[in-house]
Formats: C-alpha cells, sequence, structure tokens
C-alpha cells in the first residue's frame, strides 16, 4: 500500500476590505484604548490593523507614518486619518479621525469642568501635587527617548543645542526655530548629505514583514482612484477644508474684535496647528510660556496638571491645548456662563487644532510617495527633529522650574535671559517625587500611568508635611 503525503498548510486567505460599519468599530475601539502617548497609539494600530486585520501591509503603514511625521500636528491622529481614507475614501478618513479624538476629547473636558472648581480643595491640590512630580519625568525620559533617534551626530547635537539657547535664553518663538532649522536640513542636505541624511523609519515593531494588506491589494486591482494626484481634488479640499478651519476664527475676530479671548485662542492656536512638528511635548514648551506669560490664561503649576491629566487620557496628548482653552474662557466668560464659555473655548480650542489635520491627509495623501522620496524634506524633517530635542529640554527646564522650586526669577541683560530658581524656595517633597518617579521610569522601566498614579497617591501623604 502507498501512503501519499497530504499537504495540510494552506495559503492564507487574502485579506479584503472590511465594512464602512466594521472599520467604525475598530476606529472607536482605537479612540478608547489609545493611551501612552504617540508611540503607544502608533503600535496600538500596528497591531490591529497590520498584525491581526491585515487591513494595510507593514511597508504602506510606515509609508503613511513617515508622511506623518512631516506634518504639524498630533502624527498618530493624521495617521488614522490617512488609514481611513484609504480605505473608505473621505468618510472613511472623517470617521477615523474623529474617534481618535473624541472619546479622550470628552473625558479632558470633564476632568477640566471638576478642576475649575475643585482645583483647589486640598485632597485634590494634595494629588496634583504628586501628578506634576511624575509630569517632569514623563517629559525628561521623552527628551532621552527623541535624542537618542535624533541625534545621529555632531551637526544635530548642534542644532539642538542651539534651539534651547534660542528658546530658553533668547526666547526665540517657537516657529522661528521650526522654520530655521527646517532651513538648515534643507541647505544641509546639498552641502553636507553625510551630516543631515534621515534616519530610520519611525517603524513599529515587525519591520520585516512584507505581505500585502487589503489597501495593498485594492491598490493593484485598480480600486483606489481617490489615492491618485489629482489638481481637481487638491483644489476641492483646499476650497472645503480652509474655510472650515480658519472660517470660524475671522468670523469671532469680525465679531468680537481682535482683544476678545476667542479671537486669541483661534488666531493663536491655529498658528500652533501649522508649527506643531515633532509632537506634543515640542509645542507644550511654546504654549505654556504663551499661555502663562503672555496672555495670563493659566498660572504655570496649572499648565503641569494639564498635561498631568492629558496624560492619564485615551487620544492626543495635544489635548490638553482643549484644557488651556476651556480655563482660558472660563475666566473671561465676557457674560457668558463661566461653564458654557469655557466649553466653548475647549470646542474651538479642539476645532482649529484637528480640522488642518484632515486638510493635510486629503490634501497632500495622493503625493506621499513623491514627498517621501524628496531628499532635501526628509533633510528638513530630521533637522527639525534634532531642533525639537532642544525645546523638550527646554520644557523639561520650564516644568522643573516650576514643580520644584517656589520662586523663579528671570535674569536678563539687554531685555533677554533665562529664569533661574531661587535655591532657598526648592521643596524637598517636590524633589523626592520627582527623582523616584525618574527611577521608577527610565531605571526600572515601570509604565506612564502606574507611575502617574503612584505619585498621586504618595503626593497626597507628603502634602501633609511641611516644605
Amino acid at each position: 500500500m502507498t501512503v501519499r503525503a497530504v499537504a495540510t498548510d494552506r495559503a492564507p486567505e487574502a485579506p479584503s476590505r472590511p465594512s464602512f460599519a466594521e472599520a467604525t468599530r475598530l476606529w472607536a475601539r482605537i479612540g478608547l484604548l489609545s493611551f501612552g502617548g504617540p508611540a503607544g497609539q502608533i503600535a496600538l494600530m500596528h497591531r490591529m490593523l497590520v498584525e491581526e486585520r491585515r487591513w494595510i501591509g507593514e511597508q504602506r503603514f510606515l509609508h503613511a507614518l513617515n508622511y506623518c511625521m512631516l506634518l504639524p500636528g498630533p502624527e498618530a491622529q493624521q495617521l488614522a486619518v490617512y488609514v481611513g481614507w484609504l480605505l473608505h475614501r473621505t468618510a472613511g478618513g472623517l470617521v477615523a479621525g474623529i474617534l481618535f479624538v473624541l472619546p479622550g476629547a470628552l473625558v479632558i473636558l470633564g476632568l477640566s469642568i471638576l478642576y475649575a472648581f475643585y482645583s483647589e480643595a486640598p485632597l485634590v491640590e494634595a494629588v496634583f501635587f504628586g501628578v506634576k512630580a511624575a509630569v517632569l519625568a514623563v517629559v525628561v525620559e521623552a527628551v532621552l527617548r527623541i535624542s537618542r533617534r535624533a541625534l545621529k551626530n555632531g551637526a544635530m547635537i548642534a542644532v539642538a543645542a542651539a534651539a534651547f539657547v534660542g528658546i530658553y535664553v533668547l526666547d526665540v518663538p517657537f516657529p522661528i526655530i521650526v522654520l530655521a532649522a527646517g532651513a538648515v536640513g534643507w541647505i544641509g542636505s546639498r552641502a553636507a548629505p553625510h551630516l543631515f541624511a534621515p534616519g530610520g523609519s519611525h517603524g513599529s515593531g515587525s519591520a520585516g514583514d512584507d505581505r500585502p494588506g487589503a489597501v495593498d491589494l485594492m491598490f493593484e486591482r485598480g480600486q483606489l482612484a481617490h489615492a491618485e494626484p489629482s489638481r481637481a481634488r487638491a483644489v476641492r479640499a483646499l476650497a472645503i477644508w480652509l474655510p472650515l478651519w480658519l472660517g470660524p476664527v475671522v468670523l469671532l475676530w469680525t465679531l468680537a474684535g481682535s482683544a476678545s479671548v476667542w479671537t486669541q485662542l483661534g488666531a493663536f492656536f491655529s498658528t500652533m496647528a501649522v508649527v506643531t512638528f515633532g509632537g506634543a511635548y515640542a509645542v507644550l514648551a511654546y504654549v505654556a510660556q504663551a499661555a502663562v506669560e503672555t496672555f495670563g490664561w493659566l498660572a504655570p503649576g496649572e499648565m503641569v496638571d494639564g498635561l498631568g491629566l492629558a496624560e492619564t487620557t485615551p487620544g492626543p496628548l495635544i489635548l490638553v491645548l482643549q484644557f488651556v482653552g476651556f480655563l482660558a474662557a472660563f475666566r473671561h466668560a465676557s457674560g457668558l456662563d463661566p461653564v458654557l464659555a469655557g466649553c466653548l473655548g475647549a470646542l474651538l480650542t479642539t476645532w482649529v487644532t484637528f480640522a488642518p489635520c484632515f486638510l493635510w491627509i486629503f490634501l497632500g495623501g495622493p503625493y506621499m510617495e513623491a514627498l517621501r522620496g524628496n531628499r532635501g524634506l526628509s533633510a528638513a524633517l530630521s533637522t527639525i527633529t534634532a531642533a525639537v530635542v532642544g525645546v523638550i529640554l527646554n520644557l523639561a527646564l520650564w516644568f522643573a522650574l516650576h514643580v520644584l522650586f517656589g520662586e523663579v526669577v528671570a535674569v536678563t541683560v539687554w531685555g533677554i535671559g533665562p529664569d533661574l530658581p531661587v535655591p532657598a524656595t526648592l521643596d524637598w517633597r517636590a524633589a523626592v517625587l520627582a527623582g523616584a518617579a525618574m527611577l521608577a521610569m527610565l531605571r526600572f522601566r515601570f509604565g506612564m500611568i502606574p507611575t502617574l498614579v503612584a505619585c498621586a497617591l504618595a503626593g497626597a501623604l507628603l502634602a501633609q508635611l511641611p516644605a
């Protein structure tokens, strides 16, 4: 009797495009689970979209991520918009982007209302005393993480150092630093390409998986005509999204005047939306200084509190700007009910922050491959990322001064100079908590959420002791 071997391994089933309802359910799930900042959010999307469902292939996922890294704004949310747009056109991008933000925005709004009324309650104040120390550790960890990726050589270290001196000592505006760094990178890619060559991809894990996903197969079958460059579609995207984004700002300026808090919020955060390269930590340094020192919307410690809230909720970290918008309008209600004014301020801030994210994708998505292959543009991004290290270092120092010391003084010559602490006002409790948080995160690799919770509990205890 002859025994024949029977093959039991079958070729893996080709992935198919999900239905709109199925995709909507997944985007809602991602929005609810997207803790941990952009790194955690991108890893979550990679696992769900590439590894588990194969809606998009590994290489195209990385290509999309690289494109989003070229853009101002929260790259994880833009990546969700991009994949949703590939799968189900404009409606898919809208659903993906909105659901990525909506859960966190609702949570931050509720916490902002509670904060406005109860932040001075002894227990709440004690909890935030500990949270501030943990936030300082989180920002220091971000400086180290980004510097390992961005500072590849002496030229990039020099860019980071110049950015730090520019923003901390010389008070150069953040947008100017971004533009200058981009120009240096663009020129450097021609004068010394070996120093300004972009680094590796921002991949999320399984870089060797080259199996096609549903989107890749749709491309091969010619089913993604909306992803092909088209002048008519580009003009239509601009004609729709520019008025949607900036129309409310112009209307508020016309009705309320340039001195209104509404006009200030709309104009300031619309500007931030086009220069927020490098993620939330980079722009927060500039926003914190402007919100506290220029506009007087918040106290220094409150900005740290807002970041602590954003760190512990789902959604993009940049939602901390919604907290700023709420408190600014809450305190300058101009005859409105303060809570209603705060909610409108939060809505306005969130709108002008995220509306341009859809514009960048719907306008630039079809041109992704051309942009990704541009050597000068890639070098400019790498140099901006190096400058961001210096900007985030400034943020860490700014937080440290206001978390650890009770008094900070400006030391200026000809109107420029850094803020320095008064050593006698050092709060030993905050220093102990911050040191413990850094040890937990950097040495023992504790997660951000456990560290924040532990510091909040410890802060509630230590706050009862004298400083």
